[in-house]
């Protein structure tokens, strides 16, 4: 037990904080995911029904070894989930034509 005390001891206490902007938190319904060498990036954005265009509403860029944690972290919530609440059904829908001007790299 006192092993365990120990470990606690040792370890250092994250606190995070969460203004109330950011706790509302942004509605996405659509990812677009690209990659270089060195990192991730994740942009979010809001499609809207016959809307002729869209803005990403939100950007998070990671490091590829983050990417993989969030992806494992993602497939064990949706387990989760789906233990308690029953399969996500996951639903055919047509292509979205993406137009985002000139493409680059990081």
């Amino acid at each position: 037990m006192s092993e365990e005390k120990d470990k606690k001891s040792n370890q250092k206490q994250l606190n995070i904080e969460l203004d109330e902007a950011t706790a509302q938190g942004t509605y996405s319904n659509l990812a677009i995911i690209n990659h270089s060498a060195s990192e991730f990036v994740v942009d979010f954005v809001n499609i809207m029904p016959g809307a002729p265009k869209s803005k990403v509403k939100s950007r998070i860029i990671l490091t590829p070894q983050h990417a993989k944690r969030l992806l494992k972290a993602l497939g064990d919530n949706i387990h989760r989930f789906e233990k308690a609440h029953g399969e996500i059904k996951d639903y055919d829908k047509p292509p979205i034509p993406l137009n985002f001007g000139p493409t680059g790299q990081a």
